[in-house]
C-alpha cells in the first residue's frame, strides 16, 4: 500500500510531516520511517526531508527538483543552468542554486548542493518552470539570468570594458555566445536593480552583438 503512495509522489521530495501523515495508521510512523530509509525504500536527503527511491517509483531522481526544495526559496542556476542551456561545455557536478538567504552548501548521498546568496530585487528576476513530462517542474534560471548571477556571486571581478567582459565570457567561462537567444530585458532588469550594474552594463553590450 504504501508503495503504491511513493509511487504516486514519483521524484518529488516529501518532508517528515508528509510521510507522518501517510504512515498515520501506524503505531509508530517514527519507527517505519527509519525501517524504509534502512531497506532503502526511501532516501534521506537531509534531516527531515526524504525522497522515494527509483527502486519503488521507476524514476530518475532530478537533482534539480531537490534543490528547490533542499534550502528555499531558491532557483537552480550559475554554471548548472549555464551548462543545462548548452552554453558552457562542462557538466556541472556540483549542484549550483541562488538563493536571497544565507549563502549555504549540503553534502548529500546525492551529492553537493550549493546556494549563493543575491540581494532580493534581483533574486526575483528572471527566473522560469522547466516542465519534465507530466510529471513534475523545477525553477531555474533564465540564460541570461545565470549570467548576470555569476557575475554578482563571483567576489573579485571587475570589469574596465566590453572588450574585458567579452575576454572573460569566451576564454576564462567558455561560453558559447551562440547557444541561446538572448533577452537582453532581463540584463536590463538586473542592471536597474543597482548592483554591479556596470559590469552587466557591459554584459548587456556583449550579448546585444549576438542578437
Amino acid at each position: 500500500m504504501f508503495h503504491a503512495i511513493l509511487d504516486n509522489c514519483g521524484v518529488v521530495p516529501l518532508r517528515t510531516a508528509n510521510l507522518y501523515i501517510m504512515l498515520a495508521k501506524y503505531n509508530s510512523p517514527k519507527d517505519k520511517i527509519a525501517y524504509m530509509e534502512k531497506k532503502k525504500e526511501i532516501i534521506r536527503i537531509k534531516k527531515g526531508l526524504y525522497v522515494g527511491s527509483p527502486a519503488i517509483h521507476k524514476q530518475l531522481l532530478s537533482r534539480e527538483l531537490i534543490a528547490n526544495h533542499l534550502y528555499g526559496p531558491s532557483y537552480v542556476s550559475l554554471e548548472t543552468a549555464l551548462s543545462f542551456y548548452g552554453i558552457i561545455p562542462e557538466r556541472a557536478e556540483i549542484m549550483r542554486s541562488v538563493t536571497f538567504k544565507r549563502s549555504k552548501k549540503f553534502k548529500t548521498s546525492l551529492g553537493l548542493f550549493e546556494y549563493q546568496s543575491i540581494p532580493s530585487k534581483i533574486y526575483s528576476i528572471g527566473f522560469r518552470q522547466e516542465f519534465v513530462g507530466d510529471n513534475y517542474a523545477y525553477l531555474i534560471a533564465t540564460p541570461e539570468k545565470a549570467l548576470c548571477d555569476l557575475l554578482l556571486a563571483t567576489a573579485n571581478l571587475k570589469f574596465s570594458s566590453k572588450k574585458s567582459m567579452l575576454n572573460f565570457l569566451e576564454q576564462d567561462l567558455r561560453v558559447d555566445l551562440s547557444a541561446v537567444k538572448w533577452d537582453i530585458g532581463i540584463v536590463q532588469e538586473c542592471i536597474d536593480a543597482g548592483k554591479k550594474s556596470r559590469d552587466l552594463l557591459f554584459l548587456k553590450e556583449v550579448l546585444n552583438e549576438c542578437i
